[in-house]
């Protein structure tokens, strides 16, 4: 239950700063051009609690998963086209500005959210580990069927030359069932082969089969467990597991469930200097899955540094930039059939998101601020009808035919949007509650 109220209140904040500073962008502009605003709302449906300044009602209402800022004039029919004061009364260049003022804000705010975060603690791996290096490839895999091995480097993955491991990630998730054609060095020499995700069922995302190669830490120790038990701490920097090289997350655990129980030697780093230790597995459905266990969470290594303001400016630039090609990927990706509309997360994965990320510290809360910040900017652009994409492309459309839109296809078009809008809803809270079902 406590966890289930975490992620409740850690999603109000979430999405009560996104909903602020995007109707924050509207509410803005459209005072800036002298449009009346009518009601400025945290939510939507019955009003619970506000206060009225001015003109503009402020209130707090009973759908919280939203809000908007109602403008005189703004919706099709409305009696106010002799107010010079409406929206609709404006020039529509000024109401192209006001509609797109809202994704701007949420943009602007992810980049700032990064651009701070960044200048007190940026996180990377080593430098060693920039290369796209394959640590490990999962067994009946297409990466493993494309005959790919643990150390191989891919140097060029399409058009791309000597990509990072970033790259060959994002990628991968959006290439479901579209090859990738991959050069790749194994001992000095290259060779082509050609790797077809497969869509993963459970994600909704493509899935090759194969994780990166890098130095790999313990990230979490699960207490009372055999490896906390033997000594053990976070940070540790875990070197090899029964005298098999550990340059993955995924080679301890196989080591761990292949060992039927049987003491293992671990070897690892600990402020530099080489340790040893024999941990004792042991057979637990700690989550979920009955398997050998030893309470270990590893992860890459990590180094945090702080940027300079430019730079770290800069590096929020390219972050952003790349998130948002993903999100267009992703987008393409559904049309086309080939990723699965799962990989769209809804209010309830959204909520389990922001509690963990609260739970792991401000700096994972404020990247997932910001990734949701940028997710909400590019929805609203979308030209759906009643979002600020339906509204924009309806002015560029009128703007080329230099007259109004009849009146009555106007109204049609934002029904259609609406009815449209709460389907998309329906299925994203259907897709939330369907991924917490078994199988």
């Amino acid at each position: 239950m406590m966890p289930f109220l975490q992620n409740l209140w850690w999603l109000i904040v979430l999405i009560g700063v996104m909903i602020l500073v995007h109707e924050l962008g509207h509410y803005l502009a459209a005072r800036y051009f002298d449009v009346r605003v009518e009601v400025f709302s945290f939510g939507f449906g019955p009003r619970l609690i506000g206060f009225r300044r001015g003109e503009t009602d402020y209130r707090l209402s009973l759908v919280l998963f939203g809000g908007y800022v109602k403008m005189t004039g703004e919706q099709p029919g409305e009696e106010s086209a002799n107010d010079p004061r409406a929206f609709v009364a404006k020039p529509r260049w000024q109401r192209l500005i006001i509609a797109a003022a809202g994704p701007a804000m949420n943009i602007m705010l992810a980049v700032a959210l990064l651009t701070g975060l960044f200048t007190v603690h940026y996180q990377h791996p080593p430098e060693a580990a920039r290369q796209a290096v394959i640590g490990h490839v999962f067994a009946d895999s297409p990466a493993a069927k494309a005959g790919l091995r643990e150390g191989d480097r891919i140097v060029r993955l399409d058009e791309a030359e000597n990509p990072s491991w970033e790259d060959v990630v994002v990628k991968e998730l959006a290439s479901a069932n579209r090859p990738m054609i991959l050069k790749v060095e194994r001992d000095g020499r290259t060779f082509w082969t050609t790797v077809t995700p497969v869509l993963e069922e459970r994600t909704g995302l493509g899935y090759a089969g194969w994780a990166e190669q890098g130095e790999i830490q313990i990230a979490n120790l699960t207490p009372g467990m055999p490896a906390e038990k033997a000594g053990l701490r976070r940070g540790d920097v875990l070197v090899s597991v029964d005298g098999q090289p550990i340059r993955s997350r995924y080679r301890l655990s196989e080591v761990i469930r292949a060992s039927g129980g049987k003491p293992v030697t671990i070897e690892y780093l600990r402020d530099g200097k080489l340790h040893s230790v024999v941990v004792h597995p042991v057979f637990t459905n700690l989550d979920g899955t009955p398997r050998w266990m030893i309470g270990v969470e590893p992860s890459h290594r990590l180094i945090v540094t702080r940027l300079s303001l430019p730079e770290a400016f800069r590096e929020s630039l390219r972050q952003n930039l790349k998130n948002a090609t993903l999100i267009f990927r992703f987008l393409r990706g559904i049309i086309e059939r080939r990723l699965s509309p799962r990989s769209i997360e809804g209010p309830i994965g959204i909520a389990r998101l922001s509690g963990e990320a609260a739970r792991e510290g401000p700096a994972s809360f404020i990247v997932l601020m910001a990734v949701v910040s940028l997710n909400l900017a590019v929805f609203n652009l979308l030209p759906i009808p009643i979002l600020d994409g339906g509204v924009i492309l309806v002015l560029l459309i009128e703007m080329m035919m230099q007259r109004e839109m009849n009146q009555t296809v106007k109204e049609m078009v934002y029904r259609l949007g609406f009815v449209f809008l709460m389907a998309i809803v329906v299925f994203v809270l259907y897709n939330d509650i369907a991924k917490m079902l078994p199988g």
